[in-house]
């Protein structure tokens, strides 16, 4: 689990949780709490390749993100949407695919009601799935399940989290050693209906106005 050091995380996390922030600023902020995150989650992680190009100089020797290698990303619908948000603007090649799920609240067991995975993704496909709050991990859990049916190792998942709970990490490290985290922060604790506290409330509803 990696909660990076900076700033701008801290700010950004801070206007989420302020419960006066209005919808379109909560989802601007989750936006932009996505890109930092994913900035962080792709270090070491990119498939790279060397090459020349022509300066207006001269030449140069270049290593760049191999475009024959995009990157897949999954948000979970809804929230995950919205942390996803900028990614272009991060990561030079990537394929979106949606995964959906509503969590019961009295079992807060996760119900699939939609999969726009492919039946089969490369070998060795980086993945990048998104989830605003890892809570209980039972969401997070069914989701890499989904990408492992196709043959994604989740060794070379990142998961990307405005807000983490210690039930979900430690269900996720118990299941997928070796699967790396990056989240906004970590909150200590979850109430009696599975929302993290302090935490920020319902990310979609909040995102969306609902």
């Amino acid at each position: 689990i990696y909660v990076p050091a900076h700033p701008l995380v801290k700010h950004w996390v801070a206007v989420l949780r302020n419960e006066s922030t209005p919808p379109p600023v909560f989802k601007s902020a989750m936006a932009e709490l996505g890109r930092i995150l994913i900035y962080e989650a792709s270090r070491d992680w990119l498939v790279t390749m060397t090459g020349q190009v022509q300066t207006p100089c001269g030449v140069a020797d270049v290593e760049f993100v191999d475009p024959r290698e995009p990157i897949k990303v999954v948000p979970i619908l809804r929230a995950g949407l919205v942390l996803v948000e900028h990614v272009a603007s991060v990561l030079p090649a990537t394929q979106t695919y949606h995964l959906g799920f509503v969590r019961d609240e009295e079992t807060l067991q996760p119900t699939l009601y939609l999969n726009k995975l492919p039946e089969k993704l490369p070998e060795n496909a980086r993945v990048l799935v998104a989830d605003p709050m890892l809570a209980t991990g039972g969401t997070m859990i069914a989701a890499i399940e989904e990408l492992i049916k196709r043959g994604i190792d989740h060794r070379l998942m990142r998961v990307v989290a405005a807000v983490a709970a210690p039930p979900a990490l430690k269900k996720l490290s118990e299941k997928f050693p070796g699967l790396k985290v990056y989240a906004g922060i970590i909150d200590p604790e979850l109430n009696d209906k599975g929302y993290i506290v302090p935490g920020l409330g319902d990310a979609g509803d909040r995102s969306f106005a609902t």
